[in-house]
């Protein structure tokens, strides 16, 4: 089996050394930085699968550094804080993050959600209606090489919305409410899903779409859920 590598990223030394305690114990080599600016330095010279990144950091918060990341790598990102309001975790997850945990935590929820990023990563988990190549007018996504583009041009995705993408492209036409868009890409039950959906669905709208506000690819059904147009 793949050794997977996993980057942990928080100023606090305590935090940094007790999660490589556990994420050792199941198997991942562990990389640590102190800050933003440590793990830009890090994922230069490494190959990385999964970025676990605290927000409030010196020299560089996880906020920007997830900007810089974005701009070049599709790297799961599970964001840290200690803000528990929604707002927060929506701000999180608008700038690029996949996932987001509240602190304190407890370890293994940590390594639980390492996991599931890394089955989405890397496709071990498949839907059974899945197909490697989908084509809508003009709109491409690649399975195998987790490629999309539209019109030839490239669109960069994050791992969680190059799912929702795959979801709905491969049931073009099908209408999956929120409760199910969540389930069957986070892999988890549906507990608050619904501003965690509609940013990921805002956020493929933006790249996908000439006006998001009137969508040709992503449809919103009223009162149901989210399609994806044939």
């Amino acid at each position: 089996m793949a050794q997977f590598t996993v980057m942990v990223t928080d100023d606090d030394q305590d935090i940094r050394d007790g999660i490589e305690i556990y994420l050792k114990n199941e198997g991942y080599k562990v990389l640590k930085a102190a800050n933003g600016l440590e793990a830009l330095e890090l994922l230069d010279v490494n190959d990385v699968h999964v970025i676990i990144l605290d927000v409030m950091m010196p020299k560089m918060d996880g906020i920007a550094a997830t900007f810089k990341i974005r701009e070049q790598r599709n790297i799961p990102i599970i964001m840290l804080s200690a803000k528990v309001e929604d707002s927060d975790k929506i701000h999180g997850l608008s700038v690029g993050a996949d996932d987001y945990v509240t602190k304190p935590f407890h370890p293994m929820e940590l390594v639980a959600r390492v996991k599931s990023q890394l089955r989405r990563y890397v496709s071990l988990g498949t839907y059974e209606d899945k197909k490697q190549r989908i084509e809508i007018d003009g709109l491409i996504l690649d399975s195998e090489s987790k490629e999309v583009s539209l019109h030839n041009e490239a669109i960069k995705l994050t791992p969680i919305e190059f799912k929702v993408t795959e979801l709905l492209m491969a049931n073009a036409g099908r209408v999956f409410s929120i409760q199910e868009i969540y389930e069957r890409v986070w892999n988890e039950p549906a507990y608050n899903a619904e501003n965690i959906v509609a940013v990921h669905i805002r956020k493929i709208r933006e790249k996908i779409e000439a006006d998001p506000k009137n969508p040709r690819y992503l449809k919103v059904v009223w009162g149901i859920g989210y399609k994806m147009e044939k």
